[in-house]
Parts: structure tokens; C-alpha cells; sequence
């Protein structure tokens, strides 16, 4: 019995197509692609969080592209950065002459909290493309919305998110740790985690052994 040839698979378009489209079919939605300059060149497409489900469903439904299959998701955490600028300001030359000057400040991008999708299409043979989806900050502002709804393997791996890392995930059906236990403090995949041994260790180097 003859059976039919496995269909070859298609080519993903490129990054920069794929945004111009979805501007086109949602406009308003605000992402913009992140380049790599990595070895694999895997550039990938940062949505903000009130874009991020118009935009994850458009990928999924939409024939070009359907995006049926999230294989993981993962988080990042981004610690404040202190960057150099150089910029002109206002002042006099030799001679007295009003003149701009270059002048370097230093200023503090605030960090913030990742999510980052990895989609595939099974009905395409084609992926993955690179989601991303920022918090607002590290702190106060570390809520987005779960893309659960659209991709059912999100539910574990948000919860693992949300367990290691403290992101909130808005619309997820069982938003709760998943590795470590209900009254556990703080996020040890944060960068910026000690342990409570740790904490300890370094009171006690600074002569204050009572923690």
C-alpha cells in the first residue's frame, strides 16, 4: 500500500515580515523586534503586555503563520544598569564664546522581569519564533497576562515562573508555586536572592548575629 509523502517543511517568514503583518491586522499593538547579536542570530519579537494576547492569538489563527505549539516558556531577570550618555550642553570657549560643550552623564535604566516564549507551528513545520514580554519593573509592576488561554503547555511553566522568579501572570487558571512550598520567601531564581543561610552568613561577618 502506497502511503503519502510526509509534506516538506515551510520556510518561517522572516521577523520583520511577520511584524508588518500583525501592525496591519492589529493596529495599535506595540512590539518591536530584538536583535541578537549572538551566534545564532535568533532575533525575536517583544510585545508589551497589553498587546501580547491580540498579538499571541494572531499568531496562532492566522493561516500564515499558525503558530499551534508553545514548547517552553522561561524567565529573565534584568537588574538595573547604569549607562554612560554623552550630551551637549550650554557653555563658553577660550575666548568667552557661547559654544556647546559634550558632557557625559550617567543614568539608570531600571530593571525589569521576562518572559520569554519559545512557538512553533506543527501544522507548518516551522519555529520557533521568540516572544517577549516585559514587566514594568522588578517591584510593584510585575504583572502580565498568561497566554494559557491560547497555549495549555504555558500552565506548568508560568507556574514555574511565577514560583522562581515572582512574575504574575493575569488569566491563569491556578496561578501557585510549583516547586517550592506555600510559605516560602522570595524568588531564588531573582538575581538578587540570598538565602537565609546566606543572609546569616554575611550578618554574622558584620558582627550581627541576631537575624
Amino acid at each position: 500500500m502506497k502511503t503519502k509523502a510526509n509534506s516538506k517543511p515551510e520556510q518561517m517568514l522572516p521577523l520583520g515580515d511577520i511584524k508588518v503583518q500583525i501592525m496591519a491586522a492589529l493596529p495599535g499593538a506595540a512590539c518591536e523586534i530584538v536583535p541578537n547579536p549572538g551566534p545564532s542570530g535568533q532575533d525575536s519579537l517583544r510585545v508589551e503586555p497589553a498587546s501580547v494576547l491580540a498579538v499571541a492569538r494572531f499568531l496562532r489563527d492566522d493561516e500564515r503563520h499558525l503558530f499551534d505549539y508553545c514548547s517552553n516558556v522561561t524567565g529573565v531577570d534584568w537588574l538595573d544598569q547604569t549607562v554612560s550618555e554623552t550630551v551637549k550642553v550650554a557653555g563658553t570657549d577660550a575666548a568667552g564664546q557661547a559654544t556647546e560643550l559634550e558632557e557625559k552623564v550617567e543614568r539608570v535604566v531600571p530593571g525589569y522581569l521576562e518572559a520569554v516564549y519559545h512557538l512553533y507551528s506543527v501544522a507548518k513545520k516551522t519555529g520557533p519564533l521568540v516572544l517577549r514580554v516585559r514587566t514594568g519593573n522588578r517591584s510593584d509592576d510585575v504583572e502580565i497576562p498568561s497566554l494559557t488561554p491560547l497555549w495549555r503547555s504555558c500552565e506548568f511553566q508560568e507556574r514555574e515562573i511565577f514560583d522562581l522568579y515572582g512574575i504574575r501572570f493575569s488569566g491563569h487558571p491556578d496561578l501557585r508555586r510549583l516547586l517550592m512550598w506555600d510559605t516560602f520567601e522570595g524568588h531564588p531564581m531573582r538575581k538578587d536572592y540570598q538565602s537565609p543561610d546566606e543572609t546569616l552568613a554575611f550578618a554574622t561577618a558584620n558582627g550581627k548575629e541576631d537575624v
